[in-house]
């Protein structure tokens, strides 16, 4: 597939070649399968990542979308060989595109209109704890190990995004204590400190996961759209601002088909069937 071409093709005509993906009814599943290095990163696969992000914002049929890692790991994070070695003998120059590149894929995950849920098991380090963070959901398991280990390999905390998005998730004395020390958060005490939403038994992690997903995909997705667009847009914004805003956007979801047939359904004691229009 033309990457050219990556923002205007729907999901089911995305043939990625750095990961698997797979469209089931309104769930896509994107599985990062290179179990025998833990799933690790390369500037391929972060590339063709962001492309299918970008291109799920053009995508009518699926409404979420779950990610997660083959062989009992999440992700351990940008390859050593095929990405760290060769930075060490970049210049300034290209280093920043490479930056850049990779925070490309934080904005694509957090501009896409689907809910994102990531299902995290094992290993979950480096970008792949980046991409847990700029998931909209994450489920977890007992052995999750979640790690943003930038400061391990002699790099800052700022990474992709997490100086400033987990902090709102963890708190800022949490999310200061990993990004100074790259220490592991495991299953229960990131479930604890708010960074895990719940745990679930390994055999069932990606069950639970699609079920989630499928049953957001099966919501009113439009005003799901909404609520991810202000989640992120209200971080920048006073009280005041935000209110001003919701109300432009629960207005503008009013007018929808999803909540004449929410009323018409309780009028009739009926479960809503939307349509996501």
């Amino acid at each position: 597939m033309s990457l050219a071409n990556a923002t205007t093709l729907p999901l089911a005509g995305f043939t990625p070649r750095h990961f698997q993906l797979a469209v089931a009814g309104k769930v896509a599943t994107v599985t990062l399968n290179r179990p025998e290095k833990k799933n690790p990163l390369t500037f391929e696969s972060y590339r063709e990542l962001t492309d299918l992000f970008l291109a799920a914002q053009q995508e009518e049929q699926v409404k979420a979308i779950v990610i997660t890692g083959a062989g009992g790991n999440f992700s351990s994070g940008g390859d050593v060989f095929e990405i760290i070695g060769p930075l060490v003998a970049m210049e300034t120059r290209d280093l920043l595109k490479f930056t850049r590149m990779t925070g490309e894929l934080v904005k694509a995950m957090r501009a896409c209109p689907q809910p994102v849920i990531a299902a995290i098991d094992g290993i979950c380090a480096g970008a792949g704890a980046i991409m847990a963070m700029a998931s909209d959901i994450r489920l977890g398991t007992g052995q999750s190990k979640i790690a943003f280990l930038f400061n391990r390999v002699g790099l800052a905390g700022c990474d992709m995004g997490a100086c400033a998005m987990l902090p709102r998730i963890i708190g800022q004395g949490r999310a200061a204590e990993l990004l100074y020390t790259g220490r592991v958060l495991r299953g229960e005490e990131a479930e604890r400190w708010g960074f895990l939403n719940r745990l679930v038994e390994p055999a069932a992690l990606l069950d639970q996961a699609q079920a989630l997903a499928a049953e957001l995909g099966d919501g009113p997705t439009f005003a799901n759209a909404m609520t991810k667009r202000m989640l992120e847009m209200e971080w920048a914004m006073s009280v005041e601002s935000a209110i001003e805003a919701e109300a432009v956007a629960q207005a503008l979801c009013m007018q929808t088909e999803d909540f004449a047939r929410a009323y018409h359904a309780f009028a009739a004691k009926q479960k809503p069937v939307f349509e996501g229009n």
